[in-house]
């Protein structure tokens, strides 16, 4: 039941958009506005951002492949530093307190938005951990991951938002 329910979200989360139909998320449009605070309680908006390729990822410290990305996202920021690549983290279903420790054990720089309303999350139509989109420096919406990013699909899916 519940593979059957994600493969009909998937299915709805990644076709193009129907003329009318309610905003959301669609691959060559643009992402949805993320606005709000990050965990050491900043001032977020993605606006800021435009400009740079941004790989914004849904993640928490209770999700095993969400952890197992953290080494690979520290290391691609830095590989692509010199592109301007900025992630961003959304603290998805868990508390703060325990992102927050994870992060200053791993030495995680990029900024993490708490989304304790959900509407990150359902502006995005993430409902798995961890979800990565690949936005580029317009701020259209290029590629969307749904699981956990290996080494060669990060490169594939950083092509599509570096130029």
């Amino acid at each position: 039941m519940v593979a059957t329910l994600v493969v009909v979200w998937l299915a709805s989360a990644l076709r193009p958009a129907i003329p009318g139909e309610q905003p959301g998320i669609a691959r060559g449009q643009v992402a949805p506005a993320i606005v709000g605070k990050t965990l050491d309680g900043t001032a977020f908006d993605l606006a800021g951002l435009r400009g740079r390729p941004v790989v914004v990822n849904f993640w928490g410290p209770s999700c095993v492949p969400c952890r197992d990305e953290f080494p690979l996202f520290k290391a691609k920021l830095a590989a692509h530093a010199g592109d301007g690549l900025a992630i961003v983290g959304i603290l998805m279903f868990d508390a703060p307190a325990p992102a927050q420790d994870f992060i200053a054990q791993y030495g995680a720089t990029w900024p993490t938005v708490d989304d304790p309303s959900g509407a990150i999350r359902t502006a995005y139509r993430a409902v798995a951990r961890p979800q990565s989109y690949f936005i580029d420096r317009s701020g259209i919406l290029r590629e969307i991951q749904v699981g956990q990013v290996a080494d060669a699909d990060f490169e594939r899916l950083y092509a599509s938002i570096s130029k």
